[in-house]
Order: C-alpha cells, then structure tokens, then sequence
C-alpha cells in the first residue's frame, strides 16, 4: 500500500522492503523514547509488527524521512508507536500522510481499541478520532524504561 503525498518527491509506503533497519536507528538514536533501543532490538521489533509505514524522499535517493509502526492483532487491538518525522522534512504533513495510510490500512480497519502514547502530539492524533483515556483509572502498566 502506498500513498502520494502533497510532494510529488515523497513516497508514502508500507512496503517493508524498501526499510533500511540501520539507517531507521541512526535517525531515532538521538529520540529520547528511543533510549533503549539497539539496531536488533529495533529489527526484532520490526519483524514482530503488523503495520509499518516510511515517508521516502525519492529526490534523495529513496532515504527515509519519516516512520511510523503499528503493533497489533489485526483484530481487536493496535498500538501506534516509532512515529517520527526528520527535522528537514517537518511541517510538509508527512505525519498527516503517514496517517491516513495507517488509518485505511486494510490490517487495522474495525479494531476495538487503538491506542498510542505521545507528548507532544495529541492535537494531531485527536485528527484521527484518538482521545484521552475514558477510564485511566482501570489501566495499569509495567513500564521498564
């Protein structure tokens, strides 16, 4: 599955083949949620998701500009996680693009729950239906940074 951004130079896609695994951990080392990531630990995380998606820049050779990945069942339940923009490439709705492909995603279309963790993007996602925890008090964690 693959989406046309507002740049024709940018190419939207789910196609894992065209992922660079090392090059993705180079751009996400310097993200603070990213902390305790290595490049296998981010392979294997990869290889365990049901949904990725890339913002390529073909002017540039293909290189990756923007990521974004669903954890999920396919079913019931999606985690949205990893996303991230490069800095030469923020404010082009690259984040809106990745999105929208991950909103029609055939994969995740009538999950029960999805949801993701963010601190400083809600009014982006809330452009996509996500919202505050209805019942926080119900919800428990282990959270092993």
């Amino acid at each position: 599955m693959s989406h046309p951004n507002q740049s024709d130079s940018i190419h939207i896609s789910t196609d894992r083949s065209l992922l660079d695994v090392h090059d993705l951990y180079e751009q996400l080392r310097p993200m603070p949620w990213a902390v305790s990531y290595t490049c296998e630990r981010l392979q294997k995380a990869i290889d365990n998701t049901a949904v990725v998606v890339g913002a390529y820049d073909q002017s540039a050779d293909g290189k990756l500009v923007g990521f974004a990945r669903v954890v999920s069942d396919c079913a019931t339940f999606g985690y949205l996680t990893d996303v991230f923009v490069h800095e030469d490439y923020r404010g082009q709705g690259l984040s809106k693009a990745m999105m929208q492909t991950i909103k029609e995603h055939p994969d995740l279309q009538g999950l029960r729950r999805f949801m993701l963790i963010t601190g400083d993007a809600q009014g982006l996602y809330a452009q996509y239906g996500f919202e505050q925890l209805r019942h926080a008090e119900k919800w428990m964690e282990i959270f092993n940074p």
